[in-house]
């Protein structure tokens, strides 16, 4: 008898509410397409028939999340769910002070304005669109010092999040430490596909901002994705809990930033957290300006309930394992159809390699931009662009930035598609690869001032 190699696996949860999906034709998905200017972020979401878009706000929250909604505290001041969030906040991330903001993007905002002055200089492991806005808008310039093998979608370096060591020290040197106010890290990094940092490279750089007077902010939306890779990855961290590794993990900075839609999965929030009164006084005020009154920050409280149970849940291994578990499998059976993807697969999304999927269009054709449109005219599923539309322009001369990655990204929400979901993804996906030289790139007709890949259109080359 033949004994199996691998028994599978199966989700931990049972499905008790379903919502109805259908696929239109592919004529009314071309219409569609064409109508949305060719950008999926455009396209109306009963028009899409597996949306993998962003896990930002479209995860399915638990039986005891749903419950926590019903005893939201809609006081103006003074929410008990926001002490209760507070808590948890310094339970397991570890920071003593906490500033509840209504998604990711506020948070980067006010830490944004506080934290640089014009003409500083910000280092991190390869920018993110809203964070390096907030960065520019805020007067500074955002310096990439990520490691070499971040920008080569065929590196297997396990950590491709890491910090290159000798780039942040020629940015010191260059620029000097007092016009660096802090290093941002992400983890894993979201552009680069989804890839972690290793908690050694982490100290090293700790070592040499602390030797200047440096400080370094997280951004630690998908934190639970990074500490399931340093368990699995890093050695000495096999037998730490996700707990654990979040908590260590969260030490070495001066505070963090949060999208509560991805980790928590909830559909609305954000906070940041610091361990320095000076910040997060300044901070407690601006929220009041911007967001709301500081024990509320533009949240209800029955959503800071649900972010306060989402915290705990977040940290369950056979959750987290299950949903990278679903990346990989994606990304495996992809493998099995020769598709050109960011390698190793990331914590949250495969990201199919536009330039070497359609070689012959040229990046300011954007292919990025084309497959997604042709995959969702193929099948109905909802990608997006992670290429030269998302990086923009240069603000001095005006032309595009041509980043080395040009990719398209296949997000998954968290507990929410099954394997048959991706499996009908994976067709989609290699019935595209096949006619491939047969599409063509796209013309870019309007473009928004800031973050133009939410909402700029195109049309397709004849």
């Amino acid at each position: 008898m033949k004994k199996l190699k691998k028994r599978s696996w199966a989700e931990p949860w049972k499905i008790k509410v379903v919502e109805p999906i259908k696929m239109i034709t592919k004529a009314e998905r071309e219409k569609a397409m064409k109508e949305a200017g060719y950008n999926t972020f455009l396209l109306k979401s009963k028009d899409v028939y597996i949306d993998l878009l962003t896990d930002s706000g479209t995860n399915a929250m638990s039986d005891n999340q749903w419950a926590g909604m019903m005893i939201g505290d809609e006081a103006y001041a003074g929410s008990k769910n926001f002490y209760y969030l507070w808590d948890n906040v310094k339970k397991y991330y570890g920071f003593p002070y906490f500033v509840p903001t209504h998604q990711g993007r506020a948070a980067e905002h006010i830490i944004s304005q506080i934290m640089i002055k014009p003409g500083d200089f910000i280092p991190g492991n390869m920018y993110f669109t809203t964070t390096k806005l907030h960065q520019e808008l805020a007067g500074g310039t955002f310096v990439d010092v990520i490691i070499d093998e971040a920008h080569d979608p065929e590196s297997e370096h396990p950590f491709k999040g890491n910090v290159d060591l000798q780039k942040f020290k020629d940015l010191i040197k260059k620029v000097g430490a007092k016009k660096i106010p802090y290093v941002s890290i992400a983890g894993p990094v979201n552009m680069a596909g989804g890839q972690p940092f290793s908690i050694s490279n982490l100290k090293q750089v700790k070592k040499i901002a602390d030797k200047h007077g440096i400080k370094l902010w997280l951004d630690a939306t998908r934190i639970t994705e990074n500490a399931y890779f340093v368990k699995e990855r890093e050695r000495g961290y096999k037998s730490k809990s996700i707990s654990d590794i979040i908590l260590e993990i969260c030490s070495y900075f001066d505070g963090i930033w949060v999208s509560a839609k991805k980790d928590l999965m909830v559909n609305i929030g954000g906070f940041l957290a610091t361990r320095n009164k000076k910040v997060f006084e300044q901070a407690r005020n601006m929220v009041v300006v911007y967001e709301g009154l500081h024990t509320y920050g533009g949240l209800a409280g029955r959503d800071m309930e649900a972010m306060a149970r989402g915290i705990e849940e977040m940290v369950n291994y056979d959750n987290i394992h299950a949903r990278v578990g679903q990346v990989e499998y994606c990304g495996t059976k992809l493998e099995e159809f020769g598709i050109p993807m960011v390698k190793p697969f990331g914590g949250h999304a495969i990201f199919l390699d536009a330039k070497r999927f359609l070689p012959h269009i040229k990046q300011d054709e954007f292919p990025a931009q084309t497959l997604a449109a042709e995959i969702y005219i193929d099948s109905g599923v909802r990608g997006m662009e992670r290429g030269v539309v998302s990086a923009g322009r240069d603000k001095k001369t005006g032309k595009h930035h041509y980043p080395k990655l040009e990719l398209v990204r296949l997000t998954f929400p968290r507990r929410v598609y099954t394997q048959a979901h991706i499996d009908v993804t994976v067709e989609s996906v290699a019935e595209v690869f096949s006619l491939r030289k047969s599409i063509k790139g796209l013309k870019m007709i309007y473009e928004p001032k800031y973050l133009r890949f939410f909402q700029a259109r195109f049309k397709k080359i004849k």
